[in-house]
């Protein structure tokens, strides 16, 4: 029993010692893929569109922020006022609100695999500390920008740029952005192709909110 746990033990240690070596590189070398890309590439029986871009537009970094966690530059990680709040709506049923922040979500994406479990989120935190203690805000950022998915199988600002707006990213303007944006919860359902009046509504919303948060002067708040 003893070597039982002892063999444990430095498993986990071998695990979360690779974790960090995976965190520190991919502090400056861009992802190759993603968890949730394998993911989506298993369930589709194909390759999914991924490209890297070291040029996104910077109306699409402020959009992300807009839409997904305005209170990205003051948090280390976790948004507990986002927290509460969600847990206070979730008691009470109907559709469930999550507060994952945008290190949260760079953390899972990268990672992991999708789900509601505590393993799961117990991981997803510790490499969420990792990640805020080893990157820049920017670097966080520009991460999600290029490993999220915009649309079935479409992965990164870059791809869904091309495929939605036939441009590269570093040319979407600020209404292409919130589009894209508005597509971030459920990218299979959201479609920026063929945008819902819901999606156009979350757009309009998303514009607004990039103006009240200090559209491209936040970005000089992210170190």
């Amino acid at each position: 029993m003893l070597r039982l746990f002892l063999l444990l033990v430095k498993l986990s240690l071998g695990l979360a010692g690779a974790a960090v070596i995976a965190v520190a590189l991919l502090s400056f070398v861009p992802p190759p893929t993603s968890a949730f890309m394998i993911e989506a590439s298993i369930a589709r029986g194909g390759l999914v569109e991924y490209d890297w871009s070291a040029e996104v537009s910077p109306d699409l970094l402020v959009a992300v922020v807009a839409a997904e966690d305005q209170r990205f530059a003051e948090h280390a990680g976790f948004d507990f006022d986002a927290i509460e709040e969600a847990a206070k709506h979730n008691r009470h049923g109907g559709s469930i609100r999550g507060a994952s922040t945008i290190s949260q979500q760079v953390a899972k994406n990268l990672f992991l695999w999708p789900g509601r479990s505590w393993l799961r989120k117990g991981i997803e935190a510790a490499l969420t500390v990792t990640i805020e203690k080893l990157w820049t805000k920017r670097r966080i950022l520009d991460v999600y920008v290029n490993i999220a998915e915009f649309g079935d199988g479409i992965f990164g600002a870059e791809a869904a740029a091309r495929r939605f707006f036939g441009k590269p990213a570093a040319s979407l303007s600020a209404s292409e952005s919130a589009l894209l944006a508005a597509a971030l919860p459920d990218p299979h359902d959201l479609r920026v192709d063929t945008p819902s009046p819901y999606m156009r509504r979350r757009q309009q919303w998303i514009l607004r909110q990039m103006s009240a948060i200090g559209g491209e002067i936040f970005l000089r708040r992210l170190h």
